[in-house]
């Protein structure tokens, strides 16, 4: 009974056998047609060419997953730096600047663009190499492992280039030697001394610090590479390390010379010529008043201006600037110029009325004419002769003889001086008003270059 029962059995699954097979042979072929399909309409789509971001396994993602295994990643916990609890872990620093992209006196602050490299080493990422050669990934792995966490003190802004992807190299070595590397802009903020701006030389630091480490930590050794030449600026990039408190921070100090030649084109040459032009009115007729009270005005609005504009581009500091010296003593020169000419103005017009009192002008001359008692030549002016005075007994003085002096006459080669006080000196020029002109025409010229030698001297 039991022997009919198993030929029964074996009869059934020789039966069954050949349809199990044709209907695996028959779900091959239909996944075989299916990708065949898939494979023809991606053709179609794309110009005959296959678009490999149909598939669903990504050959990067698989070598990470096989880097993550040879780096032995999951066996670690990289939250903990290297060789924690025993001596500090020395981190390598690299800069190298790319390019010096602005400097802000405004905002006080500047930014660039540098290259920041980490050296250190991990026994954890060792890995067995046949031909000792590195392995370089990108930001994904950096992600899962230790790294320094080194920031910029004083910084405004910062971000890592990410054009096309993010600029970010991580190298291991097969002895635990790790090299990381990143592109970064950075602003910063630098406190600049704006007293003899524009002849000035600013000092301008980038400061890196641990975050979270101490000395007893984490140490950091620094090297500095310049890759760029400024043509605004002469720049000198001395290094040097200090201990504050119990962190490591290290000093970028950035030398920058600024260029005069830009603020002599934008400012000084414009504020010399003004003033040179206020001196004009000095040879213009003192009784041409709109020309010269035009000329006095626009030199002074010119000015106001120039001063203007430079405050606008500076920032609002508790201290005098070299250049606003400069521009305010120019203002006070094209100033005095316009001063010059109401002074002129007035005691032309006072030393007309006391002639006209003493009856030394005709009855018909009129004031607002230009004068003809300066040494020029005017047509408009009809200078007749005066009549003569007649003579009266009580014009006719006796001059009385001189009394005989007991002094002894002067020898041969002695002068005879005749002091002049100070006051009437000035009643002098006063009753001779065109000589304040003459006086100015040489004055003003000799007190600005007096001053221009003795402002480049001291701050140049």
């Amino acid at each position: 009974m039991n022997f009919a029962l198993s030929v029964l059995r074996l009869m059934c699954l020789a039966w069954l056998w050949p349809v199990t097979l044709l209907k695996g042979s028959n779900t091959q072929n239909q996944r075989r047609h299916k990708d065949v399909y898939l494979g023809e309409n991606t053709r179609h789509k794309h110009g005959g060419r296959i678009d490999f971001k149909t598939k669903k396994s990504d050959s990067t993602k698989s070598l990470l997953i096989k880097s993550e295994q040879l780096l032995r990643i999951e066996d670690h916990d990289f939250a903990m730096r290297p060789g924690f609890g025993g001596s500090a872990i020395p981190v390598g620093i690299d800069v190298q600047v790319e390019s010096i992209d602005s400097i802000s006196e405004v905002n006080m602050d500047f930014t660039m663009t540098l290259y920041l490299r980490h050296y250190w080493q991990d026994d954890r990422l060792a890995f067995p190499s046949s031909n000792n050669k590195s392995r370089t990934f990108d930001a994904r792995l950096v992600k899962k492992i230790w790294v320094p966490d080194v920031f910029f003190v004083h910084s405004k802004r910062s971000f890592i280039h990410d054009t096309t992807m993010e600029n970010i190299m991580l190298r291991v070595y097969p002895d635990g030697n790790i090299l990381y590397s990143v592109r970064i802009t950075v602003t910063a903020l630098c406190s600049m001394d704006f007293s003899r701006f524009p002849l000035d030389t600013q000092n301008c630091s980038l400061e890196l610090e641990s975050c979270e480490y101490d000395r007893l930590s984490l140490v950091i050794r620094f090297n500095i590479v310049i890759s760029f030449i400024l043509s605004l600026s002469a720049v000198n990039v001395p290094s040097s390390l200090f201990l504050s408190g119990w962190y490591n921070r290290l000093y970028i100090n950035f030398i920058l010379r600024r260029h005069i030649f830009f603020f002599m084109l934008q400012t000084y040459f414009p504020t010399m010529l003004m003033v040179m032009l206020s001196w004009v009115s000095f040879w213009i007729d003192r009784r041409a008043v709109p020309a010269r009270v035009s000329l006095g005005i626009t030199t002074v609005l010119t000015m106001s201006t120039i001063i203007t504009g430079v405050s606008a581009s500076m920032p609002q500091v508790s201290y005098v600037k070299a250049v606003d010296i400069y521009l305010w003593a120019s203002f006070l020169f094209v100033f005095l110029s316009v001063i010059e000419y109401a002074a002129v103005n007035y005691f032309t017009t006072v030393e007309e009325m006391k002639k006209l009192q003493k009856g030394k002008l005709p009855v018909s001359y009129d004031a607002t004419q230009a004068m003809a008692y300066d040494g020029c030549f005017h047509d408009d002016i009809d200078v007749s002769p005066f009549p003569e005075l007649p003579t009266t007994p009580s014009t006719t003085q006796t001059i009385p003889p001189r009394a005989s002096s007991t002094e002894p006459p002067p020898t041969e080669g002695t002068r005879l001086w005749r002091k002049r006080s100070v006051g009437k000196n000035i009643r002098f020029i006063m009753s001779n008003s065109y000589m304040i002109d003459s006086y100015s025409r040489i004055i003003f010229p000799v007190a600005y270059l007096l001053f221009n030698i003795i402002y480049w001297c001291i701050y140049s």
